[in-house]
């Protein structure tokens, strides 16, 4: 087999058949060696089987060299996706997950690159087979380096989303927190596409260097046009910067009607459940100019009320006090360690007013209730054993009746 020319001699019909291609130039040369190293040492290990299949197809042996391709492929293709079905399972059976984000990653990719290569060889195979389709021969390695390029970014995006569940899953054991794991993801995501697509562009002719000149023009100019547009993406890389809050949080704000929980911060808006149960829709750049509150931060819940007392137990209240506070201190549910007073506020018109003021230990809403109606309930235990009662609001009018001002209550 000369270097110019692939000759291959079969026996079909008892004439021999001789297939062969002129020369392509240089763009060729891939095709050459690809059909003298993989074809051509098959051929002559197995003439006889060789002549055989050749006569099957007739003579066209493209077409069985196309069958061989494929076969190879998918054999291929097959064996590399049960060996990496292998590792994901020994990599869950030894509790190492992290590994088993590559495994999964890996998978699709990897197939795809293996189904591509063997899609350029075919194509090649034509080419070299079939001389009027060589002006297109230049194309294929490009088509080829660009695809490949693609699957790695495909790669990239698949292992970034896994390592983003995996470190969720942590929970408490990750020392990186949800809002900061999804920002590095989304960042090194917009990374990914923003060079998988310059490349493509440059390998489609496409001068990188002018059109980042008009970028940056262009820039000037949306940036006006789109100013709330990128205020709001700016809003978003500062929340999660800052982070003020993050999915799942309570959240609301004094300076506008805002409060509900954090469904999902994008790159553009938060998603807020509100507690009736509606989504509002609220853009990232609104949480850079009004001031924000977030009650699932909070270390305790405070227990602030005014207990009134009737004038006629003004010798109990002292007691009461302390044995308010007694109750409060013995209480399982109330954090000792927070400040607490429970103290005689003022002289109402009506009512002695006692402050009582303590913290509980849980944050819970739910739980928070419980807690405060238990303690109300022993606040007026306390009272009635002192033989005071809660006073309710009354009034004494004065009726003058014959020269006589009688009170009547």
């Amino acid at each position: 087999m000369s270097d110019t020319n692939v000759k291959i001699m079969t026996e079909v019909a008892d004439k021999p058949v001789l297939l062969s291609q002129p020369d392509m130039g240089s763009t060729t040369n891939l095709v050459e060696d690809i059909t003298k190293q993989s074809f051509s040492g098959l051929v002559e290990a197995f003439p006889d089987a060789w002549a055989y299949l050749a006569g099957l197809f007739g003579g066209h042996t493209w077409v069985l060299f196309m069958g061989i391709i494929f076969l190879v492929t998918f054999t291929l293709d097959f064996i590399i996706r049960n060996i990496f079905k292998t590792l994901d399972k020994q990599f869950k059976k030894k509790g190492k997950d992290f590994l088993v984000t590559i495994t999964k990653a890996l998978i699709a990719p990897i197939s795809f690159y293996i189904w591509l290569s063997g899609l350029v060889m075919g194509i090649l195979l034509v080419f070299l087979f079939f001389p009027v389709f060589k002006e297109a021969m230049p194309y294929v390695n490009g088509f080829k380096s660009t695809l490949s390029v693609i699957a790695v970014a495909w790669f990239s995006i698949r292992w970034v989303q896994n390592i983003e569940f995996y470190f969720k899953n942590l929970g408490k054991e990750s020392n990186w927190d949800p809002v900061t794991i999804e920002a590095m993801a989304k960042v090194f995501k917009l990374t990914v596409f923003i060079f998988t697509g310059l490349f493509v562009l440059s390998s489609l002719g496409v001068n990188l260097t002018g059109l980042i000149a008009f970028g940056g023009m262009g820039g000037v100019a949306v940036g006006f046009a789109a100013k709330d547009f990128v205020g709001n993406l700016i809003g978003g890389l500062m929340i999660y910067m800052d982070k003020p809050f993050k999915v799942g949080d309570w959240i609301c704000s004094p300076d506008k009607s805002i409060e509900g929980t954090v469904e999902s911060i994008g790159w553009r808006m938060t998603v807020i459940r509100t507690f009736d149960k509606r989504p509002l829709y609220v853009p990232n750049g609104t949480f850079s100019v009004i001031s924000i509150e977030n009650p699932s931060r909070m270390t305790n819940r405070r227990i602030k009320e005014t207990i009134g007392v009737r004038y006629d137990d003004l010798d109990q209240v002292k007691s009461i006090t302390e044995g308010i506070r007694k109750m409060l201190i013995a209480h399982d549910d109330i954090d000792n360690g927070q400040t607490m007073f429970v103290y005689l506020g003022a002289f109402g018109e009506s009512t002695l007013d006692i402050d009582v003021y303590t913290f509980t230990k849980t944050t819970a809403w739910v739980p928070y209730r419980r807690i405060k109606q238990d303690v109300l309930l022993k606040i007026a235990g306390v009272i009635s054993d002192h033989g005071a009662e809660i006073a309710f609001p009354t009034r004494t009018l004065y009726m003058a009746e014959a020269g006589n001002e009688q009170p009547m209550d």
